[in-house]
Parts: C-alpha cells; sequence; structure tokens
C-alpha cells in the first residue's frame, strides 16, 4: 500500500454539474490507488440529498475516506477562505482546480460577472496568499474561431456572446494577480460518460431519437468545414492533473516563461471602472495556456455522422430554402423539437423498465441550434507537459461506454 502522506492533495471547487465528478473519480478511483492524500470538494450543490445530477460512480468517490465534500456559496469571500482553509494539523493544500462559472447562456451580464468572474477571482486572491503550489482554471469553449485551420494558443480568438466575454475576462482577471500558479486550461465540446449538460451531449440525445423513429437528422447549417473539436470529460481530468503537476515545481515565473501568452483585452473599456478587479484594457497580462481537443479533428458534420451512424440512421442537411425558413422563423426552435421531445418521451416511457427519471432531455435550446465552431490545436499541452490522451477519437466505441453506462443506472431507455 503506497504511503498517502507523501502525495500533493487537492481542492476541487465547482464543476458538480459539468466535469469535476470526473476529475474527483480520477484522483480518488474507486479500483486503485489514489493520486492524491486528500482531496476536499465545494460547490453549491448538495450531494446527500443530491440537488444535481451525480451519476453512478461518483457518490463511490465520496464515500471513501480520503475525500470531504462541502457545500457553500462561494460568492461569499468568506466561504472561499473557508474552502482553501486546511484541516487541523494539514499544510496548505497543494493543488485546486477551479471549475467555477455560470454555463447558462441566457444569463445576463450582471450574473456572469458575479458568479463566473467574482467568484474566480475571489480564489485566485486566496491562493496567491496561501501560496498553493497549482492553481487550474477549466476553461470552456466559449469562442468562435475560423473555419480554416487549427489554432493555438497565440492566436486571438474571439469570445462569443455575453458568457464568452466574461469568462474570457475572468482569465484577465486571474492573469492579473501576482504569485498566483496559474494555468489555463481551455478544453474542447467535452462529453463521456455521466455528463449530461453541452452540446455534444444533446446530440447524442437526439441523434438516439432519429434513430428511434427511423428518420435522417438534419441540421440547417451548410455541410461546411463547421469545426466542433472535442475532448473526453476522462482526460479532461487527466490533463487537469498533469498541468498542476507540470506548474508545481515550476512557479509562475519559469511557468510563463515556458508556456506564458498574452490574454488579449476583449470588453466594452467602460468596464474597467465599474467591475472590481478588472484590468486596464491595455494591461499586457501574460499567463500559462494550454489548448485540450482530441485528435478527432471533429466537425459538425462528422459529430452528427459518427452518431446517427451508431443510431442506425444518417445526418442530412436542409436545403437552402428549408433552413432559410427555420433561421427567421420565431417559432422555429419549438417546432423542431416537438419532434425531438415527443420521440424522446415515448423512448422512455416505453422501455423496458420504463426510464421515469433521467437527466438526458431532447430538448435542443436556441444555444445548441446556433452554428458554433471552435478549432484548437492539441500540440502545445503535448510538448510541453507530455500529455497523452486516453481517448484520441470521438467514436462508435466512445459512444457504446456513455450509453452502456446510462443504461446501467436506469437513464436510458432499454429498447431492445
Amino acid at each position: 500500500m503506497t504511503d498517502n502522506s507523501q502525495k500533493p492533495s487537492a481542492v476541487i471547487l465547482g464543476g458538480l454539474n459539468t466535469f469535476s465528478r470526473a476529475l474527483a473519480s480520477f484522483l480518488v478511483p474507486v479500483d486503485a490507488e489514489p493520486l492524491v492524500s486528500r482531496l476536499r470538494i465545494v460547490d453549491k450543490f448538495s450531494v446527500a440529498p443530491p440537488t444535481t445530477y451525480l451519476g453512478a460512480e461518483f457518490p463511490k468517490t465520496l464515500s471513501n475516506p480520503l475525500v470531504e465534500y462541502r457545500q457553500a456559496n462561494l460568492t461569499v469571500p468568506s466561504a472561499v477562505s473557508a474552502a482553501l482553509e486546511p484541516a487541523d494539523g494539514h499544510e496548505a493544500f497543494d493543488y485546486i482546480f477551479d471549475f467555477t462559472g455560470e454555463i447558462r447562456h441566457d444569463r445576463t451580464e450582471m450574473i456572469q460577472i458575479k458568479t463566473t468572474c467574482h467568484v474566480a477571482r475571489l480564489i485566485g486572491l486566496e491562493a496567491a496568499k496561501r501560496k498553493n503550489k497549482a492553481y487550474i482554471r477549466i476553461q470552456l469553449p466559449f469562442y468562435e474561431t475560423s473555419s480554416k485551420g487549427t489554432h493555438d494558443e497565440k492566436e486571438d480568438v474571439k469570445p462569443q456572446g455575453v458568457i464568452g466575454t466574461w469568462w474570457h475576462e475572468t482569465l484577465r482577471m486571474l492573469a492579473a494577480i501576482p504569485d498566483l500558479n496559474l494555468v489555463i486550461l481551455r478544453i474542447g465540446f467535452a462529453y463521456g460518460p455521466y455528463v449530461n449538460i453541452g452540446n455534444i451531449t444533446s446530440a447524442i440525445t437526439v441523434g438516439a431519437v432519429y434513430g428511434y423513429t427511423k428518420k435522417p437528422m438534419k441540421s440547417m447549417w451548410s455541410p461546411g468545414k463547421n469545426p466542433t473539436h472535442t475532448i473526453h470529460v476522462d482526460d479532461v481530468a487527466g490533463a487537469a492533473w498533469a498541468c498542476a503537476q507540470w506548474i508545481g515545481p515550476l512557479g509562475r515565473s519559469a511557468a510563463n516563461a515556458a508556456a506564458g501568452e498574452v490574454i488579449p483585452f476583449h470588453n466594452d473599456k467602460n468596464k474597467v471602472k465599474e467591475v472590481e478587479g478588472m484590468p486596464a484594457h491595455n494591461e499586457k497580462l501574460v499567463a500559462p495556456l494550454f489548448n485540450l481537443v482530441d485528435d478527432s479533428n471533429s466537425t459538425l458534420l462528422s459529430v452528427g455522422q459518427t452518431i446517427t451512424s451508431y443510431f442506425g440512421t444518417t445526418f442530412e442537411f436542409f436545403n437552402l430554402v428549408e433552413s432559410t425558413k427555420l433561421k427567421l422563423a420565431d417559432d422555429a426552435v419549438e417546432d423542431i423539437n416537438e419532434h425531438h421531445v415527443g420521440g424522446w418521451t415515448e423512448m422512455i416511457t416505453s422501455s423496458n423498465p420504463p426510464v421515469p427519471n433521467t437527466p438526458l432531455s431532447a430538448y435542443m435550446d436556441t444555444y445548441a441550434l446556433e452554428k458554433h465552431v471552435a478549432a484548437f490545436s492539441n500540440t502545445k499541452i503535448r510538448g510541453i507537459t507530455g500529455y497523452q490522451l486516453k481517448y484520441p477519437a470521438f467514436n462508435h466505441a466512445t459512444l457504446k461506454e456513455i450509453i452502456d453506462k446510462w443504461k446501467a443506472e436506469g437513464s436510458w431507455p432499454v429498447l431492445e
């Protein structure tokens, strides 16, 4: 048995409804040696009883005596301080993994500032004060890149909408904190077992409906390149750990020298005076930044074809007249979802046994129906940290693993 006391300690903040559960299970696996001496997880949700979807495996992680879960409101400074305060007799936590941030696209600018920017800044300031060895910020793909080629970390990519603007501003706020041992991990569209949010999960659920009804799944966007680079949630976890191990012995200055990138300004200059902690628009801010995507070079077309072929149907496109009408129609979203939701309801009620409670939905909101273009290069993280992908391709095998696990926990209809 390995001496756990010699291993680093870690805190995961936020993300219980996104990807932090996967990281927790990676750090303290059910059937293998833990990678950490102790793990604290802090989020706004309750886990007993659960107030968000947990999946079948995460409760097993929580049962490990090395793991502590705390429910807390991280918009409150004292709650952040308490979250990073080690237990009596222990030194400061070594690694901090920041999965915080508002992920709903219909939230206002004020909400984004309060729950994304300010929360991360509070954590960053506290981490710098406590001299934690690594602070890993998970950045979701709220960007619009060019459709041509892949884009490395030096390229200036445009944040998308209100959510993208303030998630990106969060990076500038963190980069401006002296002595914060920051690494930014900018991921692609994440998917995987027990991931019940995001565009890929939505496409999987809707693709199953079209397979069930034996109709082609159609997109209103033309079959151009439309890159939508993907990443498996287990690789989000593995790469976050690799980044922490990389910066831990280096510190911020050396990490900046090795992997630092300028975080450009993409906001309203007038906001600088209004938003606490927001750096000046012309301040040059540098932080270590890594893209994380798999090797699939996924596009709207390739993702659609992979999913629909798995469910025994096809992925097609509306013609120009049809797609123009859909884009112009105010009620297009509801018309599209009428088929999706009705088919999914029939599937879960016809299942043997029925699936009365599932975290999955076939409803696609306006954001899910919009075109998203995110094409990133993963060369840098491999070259500098040495990280090797566990799931280099989005394919039928990865889909089968996801659906088999949902079936096993009773979240996916069994119709055979």
